[in-house]
């Protein structure tokens, strides 16, 4: 057996690793039509703050579709990752229990879907060893998500956890041997490192894991009320959380531009088409003819149409999450049942990497 790591792949340029993630994961959706059963979704968020309507319509209605296809979907709150780029975990119960409110609403439903924190599974993170062994310092430094993350780190300093958060997202992929992973376009470097994780592994000790595939999402790009980055950091996103009034306090102040007539231009009007693009994701229209419809309105009617559209797609979302809050007990229980599916998994796992590599771990 090969004792010597794989030579690291060809690093590809992020415009045809992009391409290639694309094509592949239109095969990915025909092969999860014909055989949802064949899968096991990793994704998540990290509990920093309340989820927004960027976090809904880029990732969270994708799981639920998946979930609703047949594959088995897994839902991480990573905890343990708040402290990747801050020095403390600021109300971490608080968001643990928002978050779980929020997928409750959206529809994750707990009977078809496994919602678990990091934290409550120990074994998970006895990966890590194993796993840092398999990468170089030169690979993870060469990570440009890693060093775009790392620029925009509220640490003055790189933590090690920072510095090695890509092999921490691999043992969260693999401990439950995830096998598609829905990510965006500056994710894929992150996927990769799980990847060849997972390869070197079967290399040196024998198949245990596979390789998991990007599910590259299709999830346009909302813009944040002053026309940056939606962020749940920045004070400029749409709570899920929110009521029918903060919504459209927060959407009469957002940011548009001095041109009356309203048109579709994401690259020279970026907040009015991020305005133009949430009403038509809420609306189930296209976006040029949503621009069309309001024509000359001006910025009031366009933030009248985005108004009345987000708060007629949300309401029974926000009636779910007001019910489900009237329940605490239950909505706990979710998470405690979750964690026990994971702990049981995790250390099943773990079981076989010792026997893998010998019962070094």
């Amino acid at each position: 057996m090969n004792t010597a790591p794989a030579p690291a792949p060809a690093v590809e340029s992020v415009s045809a690793a992009a391409g290639s993630a694309r094509r592949r994961s239109a095969e990915l959706e025909e092969e999860i039509r014909r055989a949802p059963d064949r899968f096991r979704v990793m994704t998540g968020d990290r509990p920093t703050g309340p989820l927004h309507l960027g976090h809904y319509f880029g990732t969270l209605h994708n799981r639920v579709r998946l979930q609703d296809l047949g594959v088995d979907v897994f839902v991480i709150i990573a905890d343990y990752q708040v402290l990747t780029d801050r020095d403390v975990a600021d109300r971490l119960t608080g968001h643990m229990e928002a978050m779980l409110l929020d997928y409750l609403a959206v529809g994750i439903d707990p009977e078809r879907s496994t919602v678990f924190n990091h934290s409550a599974v120990p074994a998970l993170n006895q990966l890590m060893l194993p796993f840092l062994s398999l990468v170089s310092v030169a690979e993870l430094n060469r990570n440009p998500t890693v060093k775009d993350e790392i620029a925009h780190s509220r640490q003055s300093t790189v933590s090690g956890l920072m510095f090695t958060y890509p092999v921490h997202q691999a043992a969260d992929i693999l401990f439950c041997k995830g096998n598609l992973v829905p990510v965006g376009q500056d994710q894929l470097p992150h996927l990769e490192v799980t990847r060849t994780v997972a390869r070197r592994f079967n290399e040196r000790y024998g198949a245990v894991f596979p390789e998991p595939d990007a599910l590259l999402s299709a999830a346009p790009l909302l813009l944040g009320t002053d026309g940056t980055k939606m962020s749940k950091s920045r004070g400029n996103s749409v709570a899920l959380g929110a009521t029918a009034d903060e919504t459209a306090r927060l959407i009469k102040g957002a940011r548009t531009d001095a041109e009356r007539h309203i048109t579709y231009e994401p690259e020279t009007r970026p907040g009015v088409s991020s305005l133009v693009l949430l009403a038509a994701l809420c609306l189930d229209r296209d976006p040029h003819a949503v621009a069309e419809e309001i024509g000359g309105g001006g910025a009031a009617a366009l933030k009248r149409t985005v108004t009345e559209a987000v708060n007629t797609r949300m309401a029974p979302i926000r009636a779910r999450r007001a019910e489900y809050a009237r329940d605490m007990g239950y909505v706990r229980s979710v998470l405690r049942a979750g964690n026990e599916r994971a702990r049981e998994i995790a250390g099943a796992t773990l079981d076989e990497v010792r026997g893998a590599m010998g019962g070094v771990l």
